[in-house]
This record gives C-alpha cells, structure tokens and sequence, in this order.
C-alpha cells in the first residue's frame, strides 16, 4: 500500500511539531513505521492522502458514533458556522445540551462544559478536593484520565503504591497526594480506606478501563467504591470521557446500575469536535465560580459549534440504536475469535457495546493492566500492519480500545473478518 506521501507529510511534521504528532499515540511508535496522514471519511470508512481507504475501527478515539460525515451532524455545523463560530458568550444550544445530559445521565442535576476530557477530569478533581476539603485522590492501574499533574502518576504493583512523578514536570510534591491501585481488586480498595480514608478527597476511575484496552469491571468492584467512598465522605468520580454514551443512553454507570457523584464526560458530546464536561448534585456542582468559591473557567467552553454538533448527534441515538451497536460488535467480536481459534492463534476479546480489543495471550480473562502487559504486544504490532496493509485501520497500540459504530455494515463486519482471517495466518 503506497504511503510515500505520508512520510513525507511525516518528515516535514518532525521539523515543526514535536515528535511530529500533537498527540502521542499517533506516532505509530507502538506499531511501528509512519502515520497514516487522512483526508476525509464518510460512514464507516476513511482516505489518507495517497488515496487508500480504509475500514474504521478507531472513530476519532470513541466520537464518531454514526460514522464519518453523518449528515445531521454536518448540517448542524454548517448552519451554526453561518452564524458565527464562537462568541465566548451564552448561548442557546449549551442550554439544550445540559439539559439533554441532565436528562439522560441519572447522576447530573447539573453540569458545566469544558473543552477536552483532561480539562473536565482536572476540574472534577478540584471540586471534589474544595468540596471535601481534602488534598489525596485515588486512581487505578491502567486508567488514563488525561494528563493532568495529579493523574499522571506512575502505576504500582502493591495492594497500594503513593504516587511517584510518571512524567518530568510534575512535583513530587503533588504527585504524593495521589494513590495508585490495581484496577479491579476490591480488597485493595477496602484497605486503603481502612488506613487512610478519612483523607481522600475522591475516587477516579473509568467505569470501563479504556486506556489499556477494553477492561470491564468485575462483578461488585463499582460498587465496592461506591459504598467505601459514601462510608468515608469521599466523592467517586466516574470518567466516562469515552464511555459517556457510548456504551448506553446513560453511559457505563446505566448499564451497572452504579450512581457516582460527579461525572466527566467528551468525546460523543461534541459530536467529533473538542469538547468536554463534568456534572453531579446540585450540592456539589454549586460550589463552582460564580456561585461557590471554586473557580473554574473556560473561555471556549460551551463553544456553539461543539454544542451544535453534539446535539445533533445525541438526538439519533435511541435504544433501538444501542441494541444494533451491540448486536454488530458481537457478530465481528465472535468472528474475530473464531479466525483465531481456526488458526490456534491465542486471542482474547474484551468487549463492551461497541468497544473491544484484541489481547494475544494465553491468559482466559484480562482483568487489569498487569494482565494488559502479560500480553504479546509484538503479535499485536503485526497483526496492526498486516491489517492496514490490508485497508482495516485499528488504534495503532495495543493498548487503546477499538470502535464499532451505527455505520458499519454486515458487509464491513464480513469484510473485516476475512482480512483478520489471513492476518491471523500470517502470525502462525
């Protein structure tokens, strides 16, 4: 597949932005060789530059729920860039969209838009702490909530590990406040608070782990943080930043029926723009500037085109909508596995209702980030390139999730499962 014109797109990126990507995981340096460079997408698929197409498995890292182009969402961008693309003022459509969040997300009385989901994770955990008025924080092994000084904490292998700087540039002095545990382990939870828990502002965690693959929640470890946090007076900050309607109307804490405090949500609602959001109680939320003294601020926040596009967005999607997503991830998750075992190929699947990631290892469950890195990142890597070599674009880690979306076809699922088929046997 000719991709002489990204690599040269690639070199000239090198010589003015860092690395050459504003983001890191575009460097292809999990998967080796060069970005690819697109051009524009349309439903389920994508163009580079040098006139490939591609099957879409990444949407824009969660956003792109009806695929690439969906029409009430370029109409809606269209309409409102006519009437002006910013004002740094209110405006009608963040008030639809607070409410149709307040609506549908059972845990939000009240929200505020940010413009990405480290600002919304940031800023959840600046309220929690005015709110408590408590300085620790706790997250967990594998879960990415952005780069946030707080969050960027060097996961531990013990049952509880104080932070450590993962990253030059953040104080050590900070970065103590933050607790490190395994994701998934209820023990390590109920200890932590057993020693500490009276000085722990809030609990973090995606309700789904998305940031090293697709890791769903075992049975009872939500709700073994919701009920040590309210035991404690500590606020559990779900970061549904990538599952926030995606997985269901109301997000990962509709499907397990777990209601944290605060809320951080982007991605979907803005529809493929950027965008962000946090939102809880009343009695939480009323604390921010300019009704309670924790500031907070955001010049683009709510921005019309993000809110516009978003809208649009939100209002295709009903149940019958969610049950297809579902119903197509199976259909290509079960095919995937099958190629696998056809080829004696050790695979694992984790999937949730249009997310899943492939893990080579011989491991039955993957369950937390030291079964992530058990796995066969290698196998992984080739397995990207044949795939792509093939016109199937998958994240370019094996530590990101996957996206099925409304767009993809029985056709596109059958078409994906026949390159897999022959990536599979190329690894044997």
């Amino acid at each position: 597949m000719d991709q002489d014109l990204s690599q040269q797109l690639f070199k000239r990126a090198q010589d003015v932005i860092p690395g050459g990507v504003n983001s890191p995981v575009r460097a292809f340096k999990n998967v080796g060789g060069t970005p690819i460079f697109f051009l524009s997408g349309i439903g389920p698929y994508l163009a580079d530059v040098d006139g490939n197409h591609y099957i879409d498995y990444v949407a824009s890292w969660g956003p792109m729920l009806r695929g690439y182009s969906c029409e009430p969402v370029v109409h809606a961008l269209r309409d409102q860039s006519i009437r002006a693309t910013s004002f740094g003022a209110p405006t009608l459509q963040e008030i639809e969209m607070a409410e149709l969040v307040v609506d549908r997300v059972a845990s939000i009385e009240k929200v505020r838009m940010v413009n990405s989901g480290t600002e919304a994770t940031m800023s959840a955990i600046r309220l929690a702490r005015g709110f408590t008025g408590r300085d620790r924080i706790v997250k967990f092994e594998g879960c990415f909530h952005g780069h946030g000084d707080s969050l960027l904490v060097k996961a531990g292998s013990g049952v509880m590990t104080l932070g450590l700087p993962d990253s030059p540039g953040v104080p050590a002095d900070l970065a103590k406040h933050t607790l490190t545990l395994p994701f998934n382990d209820c023990q390590a939870i109920e200890e932590t608070f057993a020693s500490m828990g009276d000085d722990i502002a809030c609990v973090i965690v995606e309700p789904i782990a998305g940031n090293m693959g697709v890791v769903p929640p075992i049975d009872g470890f939500l709700e073994s943080l919701r009920k040590v946090t309210q035991k404690h007076g500590s606020l559990l900050i779900f970061d549904e930043v990538m599952t926030g309607f995606r997985v269901a109307p109301g997000g990962a804490q509709e499907l397990y029926g777990v209601t944290p405090d605060i809320t951080t949500l982007g991605k979907v609602i803005g529809g493929g723009l950027p965008v962000g959001a946090f939102g809880g109680t009343a009695e939480i939320m009323d604390q921010l500037a300019p009704m309670g003294p924790i500031y907070q601020s955001g010049t683009l926040s709510g921005n019309p085109l993000a809110m516009s596009a978003g809208l649009a967005l939100l209002k295709t999607l009903d149940d019958e909508f969610y049950s297809n997503l579902e119903e197509c991830t199976t259909t290509l998750v079960e095919g995937l596995l099958r190629e696998a075992q056809a080829t004696g190929i050790d695979l694992q699947i984790n999937s949730v209702c249009g997310m899943f990631s492939l893990f080579f290892t011989t491991q039955q469950d993957v369950l937390s980030y030291e079964h992530v890195m058990q796995c066969d990142a290698e196998r992984y890597r080739k397995f990207f390139r044949e795939m792509l070599n093939n016109g199937v674009y998958f994240a370019p880690s094996p530590y990101e999730s996957a996206f099925v979306g409304g767009s993809h076809t029985s056709m596109e699922i059958s078409r994906t499962i026949e390159h897999a088929s022959r990536a599979l046997q190329s690894l044997v």
